[in-house]
């Protein structure tokens, strides 16, 4: 896709510069020829993808942290890459680490940052379960299981920093169940498709040790 196509597409979700459409054009051509031979995505058509995908990232970005932010970040079940990718794109002193089970998606992962030269980010093929770090923020988006791996996530939140999830409205009276964890109003995605971005404070020091 063009930039310019790119861009006009994202105004709702997000001000880019030029340079980072650029990337954002070579991750959707890497995108759609993995797509062909491993799972990525349901969503097939380039326009769509940027909406429901970089737009709903970028939002996050916007929504969770300046762009020059230095923290760490662990974005749980990558999969295709977002929000973790977008973040690191965002805020370049970010340090993102991008954790993913599947090993084809892990390396598709390895290759857009290597196509992209994002140098602030990491791919970790490894199930959350078993992940010893922790992190200033933490994300998650279209995970299965979404009850319990949230509680997952929460787990990798340092003492009272950030957990930030995109999800259904349905599935906000879940994310309230979840323990140790101050949320704060949805703020709903641009898009039309009832999701939102829910953000919450961890506030104790359970989970992981």
């Amino acid at each position: 896709m063009e930039t310019v196509a790119i861009g006009r597409l994202l105004q709702p979700y997000a001000t880019l510069t030029d340079a980072q459409l650029a990337l954002i054009a070579t991750y959707i051509d890497l995108l759609l020829k993995w797509n062909a031979r491993v799972n990525l995505t349901a969503v097939r058509d380039p326009e769509e993808i940027v909406t429901r995908h970089f737009g709903e990232s970028f939002f996050a970005a916007c929504q969770l942290i300046p762009p020059d932010w230095h923290g760490t970040v662990i974005d749980v079940g990558s999969g295709a890459g977002f929000p973790g990718v977008p973040i690191a794109m965002w805020a370049p002193g970010a340090a993102v680490t991008l954790l993913e089970s599947n090993g084809k998606k892990a390396a598709f992962l390895n290759e857009v940052l290597y196509a992209l030269g994002l140098k602030n980010a990491r791919v970790v093929n490894q199930r959350a379960e078993v992940f010893s770090g922790r992190a200033e923020l933490v994300t998650m988006r279209a995970v299965e299981k979404f009850e319990r791996a949230l509680l997952t996530a929460s787990g990798l939140v340092a003492p009272g920093e950030r957990i930030g999830v995109m999800i259904g409205v349905s599935q906000v009276p879940v994310a309230r169940r979840a323990e140790g964890i101050e949320w704060g109003e949805p703020i709903s995605i641009p898009g039309g498709h009832s999701r939102v971005l829910l953000t919450g404070t961890r506030l104790d020091a359970g989970g992981k040790d």
